[in-house]
């Protein structure tokens, strides 16, 4: 497991946990990208997530970074990767609380091929923010563009939302019913900022 440690959150104690590929940034078309300079965000996410961060939300990254699991990317080259894009984020006054990349898979390739409860849709990624930082997960959310990261949330008792980037929660893996939908992560974290769906129902 790897994360890193940006920004200690504030007392609100409540996240948004958003997947990286395919609702952060454009999902390749083929394969992965091995250098940061080559990805795009998803439309309008910067400022969604400056904004989000301004309403007090606590922002994490997660999701299971396969290329390296299965030994297409190496360990170095994703830790490059990170600095880069959370660099990026910093200069956009884009404060992550952490980022979580699984780089394990029991099915990968050595020495990624093992368990790891932070495998999504393991649960282990969710109950660390609670255990180290004081995420209150029922008052927190998850957004992503598959089933995979959506039910990981649902089974650490997050709130979900999914967007049509991506696979647009196509792949079918898991049955998962988000709380809504919209077409982009920008919109999603848009409709958290106004504040009508902080407060858990």
């Amino acid at each position: 497991m790897h994360h890193s440690y940006r920004h200690r959150p504030d007392t609100t104690s409540k996240g948004i946990f958003i997947d990286r590929w395919g609702t952060l940034f454009e999902r390749p078309r083929k394969g992965f990208l091995s250098s940061f300079d080559r990805v795009r965000f998803t439309p309008g996410a910067l400022d969604a997530l400056f904004m989000a961060s301004q309403a007090g939300w606590n922002l994490y990254l997660i999701g299971n970074e396969d290329s390296v699991a299965f030994g297409n990317l190496s360990k170095e080259k994703w830790e490059t990767f990170e600095r880069a894009m959370l660099a990026q984020l910093r200069k956009q006054g884009i404060p992550i609380a952490r980022n979580y990349a699984c780089l394990e898979n029991p099915a990968g390739a050595p020495p990624h091929n093992a368990e790891s409860v932070f495998l999504l849709p393991n649960t282990g990624t969710f109950h660390h923010a609670a255990q180290v930082d004081g995420i209150d997960l029922r008052q927190s959310w998850v957004i992503g563009d598959s089933s995979l990261e959506l039910v990981a949330g649902w089974r650490a008792n997050c709130r979900l939302a999914s967007v049509r980037t991506g696979e647009a929660l196509k792949d079918g893996h898991y049955p998962v019913e988000p709380e809504f939908s919209t077409d982009c992560l920008a919109e999603a974290l848009a409709r958290l900022s106004q504040g009508a769906l902080s407060k858990a129902s």
